[in-house]
């Protein structure tokens, strides 16, 4: 079933439950097998891509933006590209950077307090995950204030209304943020992170410009090129994936493969490419789930402040290996995807 608007085409979805484990309910399981696939509204790639940023809000009639973004991008000036793309249009915002690098509770309710103060009526997130995360509970927050806890976001909550319309701009080539329908927050008192799902809270216009990564360091550029190939795979091999996501994912493994390297070593080619290829990945685990790696990875997160791309280098070999029976001939496919040769002589 295809719909316009959101792209909704219809899903056996596997959301992570409260201890992130992969679950249908015995409602979900009585419903049609119909699939489900949610993607944004639009989604503007290449180099300069920011620039329709002020094209989109002047469009749809939005008069201020309230813009989330972390503060080591603020210092360094990187926030500042998307702003000066406001300012040259001559459109309003406030700029709130309580964010950190595991966005907890306490930055989601500030800045809940800081965007009914501010008059704005769209959220701009600028950065990786962290950024996004924080903007969309905050979205979702304002239009259903009923879960301003935010721990009753975990899961997947009940949510009646969209959240308040948000353009996403990534920083950073692997979390695919701003094309999923997932955030993570972490609960700080309880050294957890809670992994939320909602379809409410894609953004509805991602502008993923290669220009805003290229300042990334290399042991960044590498854990998140690490994470993007890890949705890639574990979407692949998923339960809940079939033919239209396995579409997106192998060709995900196909990007990711040839370009990171190149991303590494900021070359443009590699920085377009890899851009690209984390968003398809996006595109496909947002709708039919992920697996162990990141069910393991986001306590280690949580627990150790250990770098999400890091921990999910670290785990996915040995998943791999664990799946291997349960996977037939995907891992053959995975193989092929990334260039390997002599693939059908291997066991």
């Amino acid at each position: 079933m295809l719909q316009n608007g959101n792209c909704v085409v219809n899903s056996r979805f596997f959301p992570y439950n409260k201890d992130n484990s992969a679950v249908l309910s015995r409602k979900e399981k009585k419903k049609s097998m119909a699939n489900r696939f949610v993607l944004n509204e639009t989604s503007y790639h290449g180099a300069g891509a920011i620039q329709e940023i002020a094209t989109e809000a002047k469009g749809r009639g939005f008069q201020k933006a309230f813009v989330c973004s972390d503060p080591d991008l603020v210092k360094f000036g990187v926030t500042k590209k998307v702003l000066d793309v406001l300012d040259g249009a001559g459109l309003a915002y406030e700029l709130y950077s309580n964010i950190k690098p595991n966005p907890t509770i306490e930055n989601v309710q500030t800045g809940v307090e800081a965007y009914k103060k501010s008059g704005a009526d769209y959220l701009v997130a600028i950065g990786g995950g962290s950024s996004m995360d924080t903007a969309k509970a905050i979205g979702i927050i304002i239009n259903n204030p009923e879960f301003e806890d935010v721990v009753s976001l975990e899961g997947v909550a009940p949510t009646k209304n969209k959240s308040v319309p948000i353009f996403a701009v990534p920083t950073t080539a692997g979390t695919a943020a701003e094309v999923t329908i997932n955030y993570v927050i972490t609960d700080a008192a309880k050294n957890r992170k809670m992994v939320c799902v909602d379809p409410k809270d894609i953004p509805v216009v991602a502008f993923v410009d290669p220009e805003m990564m290229s300042t990334m360091p290399k042991g960044l550029t590498a854990a998140t090129g690490m994470d993007a190939l890890t949705h890639a795979i574990e979407g692949y091999i998923t339960a809940g994936a079939w033919e239209l996501s396995d579409m997106f994912h192998l060709k995900a493994i196909e990007i990711i493969s040839r370009s990171l390297r190149g991303a590494v070593e900021n070359t443009p080619e590699g920085r377009k490419d890899m851009a690209l290829g984390q968003y398809v990945a996006g595109m496909g685990f947002s709708n039919v789930g992920l697996g162990i790696v990141h069910s393991m990875a986001h306590p280690l997160g949580a627990l150790y402040d250990t770098p999400h791309g890091i921990a999910n280098a670290i785990i996915l070999p040995t998943v791999m290996e664990y799946n291997a029976e349960a996977t037939g001939e995907k891992y053959r496919e995975i193989a092929r995807a990334m260039g390997v040769e002599c693939v059908d002589s291997m066991s």
